[in-house]
């Protein structure tokens, strides 16, 4: 088990720094002059003249080579680093440094964690939701397969899935909280202020990420639990007589959940990484909203670097701890 634990660590780490130079020549250096003529542009009109604008490329080292660049770039995510800001005015980024936001003038690393708190409490409670739905509704299904329930169940979840999740989320908004007002205003409020208003706001797009996603664990854990139902050791413990719910719910989903716990690690890591159609949407300002207005005009390129790199290791860090509970959890799995 030791052995399997420090592989996966070492293919994980590996993962991680193909990916790190990855985005940093996509955004970097594949960008060409973006990045410093944003700078530039910043500093008024008529002052991004083509030797000021050598002078930033000089000053924040567009002209070194690649594997200088990503060196400099790659040692300050771990000690830090001072970059040149204008006319040789040198600032501090410390550890873990990911450049210097152009929109805010505040280190990457500090506008991510104010904006990381909404977008963990969005993904916290839509993916409690969909855990709980999905797994409910795939373990009816499979008590009542065959039947009419379950193929309304089963159908209920095709028609859900087939339909756009921005659709949903623009409905649920426009319908539910705008004209009917059956959910009050959309929008983050600190849990640690108020939990009980924050529940209030995040109630709808909690649901709307409920439902939207739970149609893919109800039908796997439906999947699974026919399975798991046709098992020797199930038929003997019905024959002996023990109760309908008592060998489903403790006996064939107890084992049909392992799997499960695969796809929830990777999707609410995804969801870690950012949400952007639901924080956009509802006003939510996490990550993913971040990330999307990093886009506009000028492109805050160490924005968008970094919630890129942060979406990978949390992907990758989720797929690694998956792996490795599944080992524990099912012991036929080979860890050699």
């Amino acid at each position: 088990m030791t052995g399997f634990i420090v592989r996966r660590l070492l293919s994980s780490l590996l993962v991680i720094v193909l990916t790190s130079l990855f985005v940093f020549v996509l955004f970097f250096k594949g960008m060409g002059d973006a990045p410093a003529r944003n700078y530039c542009e910043k500093l008024g009109p008529g002052k991004c003249s083509a030797t000021k604008l050598n002078s930033i490329r000089h000053q924040y080292g567009y002209d070194k080579p690649l594997i200088t660049n990503y060196g400099e770039w790659a040692k300050g995510i771990f000690v830090g680093r001072h970059n040149v800001y204008d006319d040789g005015k040198y600032y501090e980024c410390p550890a873990p440094c990911l450049g210097i936001s152009i929109t805010t003038g505040d280190t990457v690393w500090h506008d991510l964690k104010q904006k990381y708190p909404a977008t963990i409490t969005l993904a916290v409670g839509g993916a409690t939701l969909y855990l709980l739905i999905g797994v409910t509704l795939g373990a009816l299904a499979a008590r009542w397969r065959g039947t009419t329930a379950d193929r309304l169940l089963v159908g209920g979840t095709l028609v859900v899935s087939s339909i756009p999740f921005y659709v949903i989320a623009l409905l649920a908004w426009i319908y539910l909280s705008l004209q009917l007002q059956i959910f009050p205003e959309t929008g983050y409020y600190p849990i640690t202020q108020n939990p009980a208003k924050t529940i209030a706001w995040m109630a709808l797009p909690w649901l709307v990420i409920g439902l939207t996603n739970c149609t893919s664990y109800a039908r796997f854990t439906r999947g699974q639990m026919v399975e798991t139902l046709s098992e020797d050791y199930i038929r003997t413990a019905q024959a002996k007589g023990v109760r309908t719910n008592r060998v489903l719910f403790k006996h064939a989903l107890r084992a049909a959940i392992v799997p499960v716990v695969t796809i929830f690690g990777l999707d609410f890591a995804t969801l870690l990484a950012g949400t952007i159609f639901t924080e956009q949407i509802f006003s939510i300002d996490g990550i993913g909203r971040w990330g999307l207005q990093a886009l506009s005009t000028p492109i805050d390129v160490n924005v968008i670097s970094a919630t890129v790199l942060v979406a990978a290791v949390l992907i990758v860090t989720a797929n690694l701890l998956v792996d490795i509970l599944y080992s524990f959890l099912d012991p036929r799995v080979s860890v050699a």
